[in-house]
């Protein structure tokens, strides 16, 4: 069962770098982004459902806020250039 959640989260890996690689906007980078975060919370919980050590949940927990952070803040960055964008002449 372990080894079906690993497969189907490293082909969503996968399918997330494809993403953040090709583009074309930077809204889909961000997605992609936040696909590959949710991905890798979802390996550390598998790593702990195999291993039985709490200590992967701790890190997807770290994992998680870091993603969050990061993809807000790539947001912002993306809204701040389009204001930006839509103020000039």
């Amino acid at each position: 069962m372990i080894t079906a959640i690993v497969l189907c989260l490293v082909l969503a890996i996968a399918l997330g770098m494809l993403r953040f690689l090709r583009g074309p906007t930077d809204v889909d980078r961000v997605i992609a982004l936040d696909i590959l975060f949710a991905s890798a919370v979802g390996l550390c919980v598998a790593a702990a459902m195999a291993s039985g050590r709490e200590l992967f949940l701790d890190v997807a927990i770290g994992v998680a806020l870091v993603g969050f952070v990061a993809t807000v803040a790539w947001a912002r960055m993306i809204e701040g250039r389009a204001d930006s964008a839509r103020r000039q002449p």
